[in-house]
């Protein structure tokens, strides 16, 4: 059964409303991840996605910040959701799909400003993070699985605008890069995304502060899809959609697509 999937933090689902059903209709992925939900799992906007056929939700909620959900328009039950480093956030969700497939949806902290984490909680925070999921996927041996999501890294040199410049900052700092490798080294997972498309610059993120962001192009990939071993080789047409950024009233995140043929 092929199917595709996206991924998509969307910085508030009930603000971007208008353009997740944009998304659905232009391109009707089978599955979307969205992360960054800002909302009670009660009040996402699911009529009018239910509408676009997409009638499958699982999803965990915070009001006003993080949150994650999965929509599909394929059949699919609940596989449990995590607390990572016992932080209380809504953060991960996971759903296993008809085919036997199961989805994990993360929402990895972003980790502030400052890349230290005695001068700053919240770095201390998202890499306890990611050591908390390198110790669960090593523990759990998955099989069968795709993990996507706003991982809120760009662990290559051409997965950031410059990399030297970028080598002090959040998201792209040789200890979050190691961090994000021992993570997905533990679960025998392969970046699909950088399979299909071993080469070149490739951003899914885009600053609002820059005043034109498309022309500016300072990127940077921290949305992913990842795959097992044992499906890996099924992952194919990966692209992210850049013009989603552009989009009115956008989210500072475009989608990341992948295909698979399972």
């Amino acid at each position: 059964m092929p199917f595709t999937l996206a991924t998509w933090n969307i910085n508030s689902v009930r603000l971007r409303e208008p353009i997740v059903l944009k998304l659905l209709e232009e391109e009707a992925p089978d599955v979307l991840c969205l992360q960054e939900c800002k909302s009670p799992v009660d009040k996402i906007p699911m009529e009018g996605f239910a509408a676009l056929g997409y009638t499958h939700m699982v999803a965990r909620g915070q009001k006003g910040y993080n949150g994650v959900a999965i929509l599909s328009r394929i059949p699919m039950v609940e596989a449990g959701s995590k607390d990572f480093a016992d932080l209380g956030h809504a953060r991960h969700i996971a759903g296993t799909l008809e085919n036997g497939v199961t989805v994990h949806n993360f929402y990895v902290p972003a980790g502030g400003d400052v890349p230290d984490r005695e001068k700053n909680e919240k770095f201390g925070q998202k890499l306890d993070y990611l050591t908390d999921m390198r110790d669960w996927f090593k523990s759990e041996q998955m099989k069968k699985s795709i993990m996507v999501g706003d991982l809120n890294i760009a662990p290559r040199e051409d997965d950031v605008w410059d990399h030297k410049k970028l080598l002090k900052v959040v998201s792209h700092t040789p200890i979050e890069v190691e961090h994000l490798a021992e993570t997905q080294d533990a679960g025998g997972w392969v970046d699909i995304t950088r399979q299909d498309i071993p080469d070149g610059n490739l951003y899914s993120w885009w600053s609002y502060r820059a005043r034109d962001w498309d022309a500016a192009d300072k990127g940077r990939r921290l949305d992913h899809i990842w795959a097992t071993g044992d499906i890996s080789n099924a992952g194919h047409s990966s692209r992210v959609l850049r013009d989603a950024r552009g989009w009115e009233k956008p989210s500072d995140h475009a989608p990341v697509f992948a295909t698979f043929d399972l």
